[in-house]
């Protein structure tokens, strides 16, 4: 088996949002080169998608963080969790990247949940010097937009009955290999999973998910209010979209219009779902990569 180890950062940061709910800045890869700012999908954490960052860190300046209530960001007193509050986080985030790593052009590299609330700030892209977007969750391959909607509620449901607690992280790690929605992640993903989406219980009785299954639920349950595609007219930076292969039983396109496809760059990885980053990184890292080198920001 296949084992993961998360190198330390070359520095961190913290930043505090407008409710005052504190978020961790961490800087790895090559401080001389371009810089990109990552972030993840619902309930993850950028820690688990280092299969798939660590292959950039020798050529770019890698910033990461996690949403609120993730990863190793302290647990957050605000009750609100959405889209409109992550969006809001962000701005926090992006003004303290500046202000502790020192300010420089970038590009954001966001998937899932973190692809959507880009697209939700005031003006998509602003600030940045162009998008790269993992599987956004705006339109089913299916071509019917509610399947959002449908989507997200049987995500809601399944989060609110997920297990909380465990006694090892083995139990976790064999959950999590179980699951359809990470069968096909590299060997050694789910034992990252465990490291890195667990904190040790309060109590001392084993472990419990850094990011609570009623604030997963809740972000699940309003997906379809924010899973809209923006108009092309209010990206004010070039966007590239690469999704899950379009047969795959999850998996999403940015349009479902010719016109709507051709406003972006659009790619796809054959045989990957939702989670592709965790699936066939090599490929999800080349064609990012290749996108920057054509706009010149590699």
């Amino acid at each position: 088996m296949r084992r993961w180890f998360l190198p330390e950062p070359l520095a961190s940061s913290e930043v505090r949002a407008g409710d005052g709910t504190r978020i961790l800045l961490r800087r790895h890869g090559n401080v001389d080169g371009p810089r990109l700012v990552l972030s993840h999908g619902n309930g993850l954490a950028i820690d688990l998608y280092y299969p798939f960052w660590r292959l950039l860190a020798d050529r770019f300046d890698l910033v990461v963080y996690d949403f609120r209530n993730h990863g190793r960001n302290p647990p957050s007193p605000s009750l609100s969790h959405n889209v409109a509050t992550f969006a809001s986080d962000n701005e926090s985030v992006f003004a303290g990247i500046a202000r502790h790593f020192g300010a420089k052009p970038w590009t954001g590299v966001f998937h899932s949940l973190s692809a959507v609330t880009i697209l939700h700030h005031g003006s998509p892209g602003a600030g940045a010097s162009a998008l790269v977007l993992f599987d956004p969750p705006i339109f089913p391959t299916g071509g019917e937009p509610l399947d959002v909607d449908h989507l997200g509620r049987r995500f809601s449901m399944v989060a609110l009955g997920r297990q909380r607690h465990f006694k090892r992280r083995s139990q976790f790690a064999a959950a999590f290999r179980s699951s359809p929605l990470f069968e096909r992640t590299l060997p050694g993903v789910p034992e990252l999973a465990a490291r890195t989406l667990l904190r040790p219980s309060d109590d001392g009785s084993g472990f419990e998910l850094r990011c609570p299954p009623e604030h997963e639920a809740a972000v699940y349950e309003y997906l379809f209010a924010y899973c809209l595609e923006p108009a092309a007219a209010d990206l004010v930076c070039p966007v590239k979209v690469i999704g899950a292969d379009p047969t795959s039983w999850l998996s999403f396109l940015p349009s479902i219009t010719a016109e709507g496809v051709a406003a972006v760059g659009y790619d796809f990885v054959p045989e990957t779902t939702h989670n592709l980053q965790l699936e066939n990184p090599g490929e999800c890292a080349a064609l990012l990569v290749r996108f920057l080198e054509r706009r010149g920001l590699a």
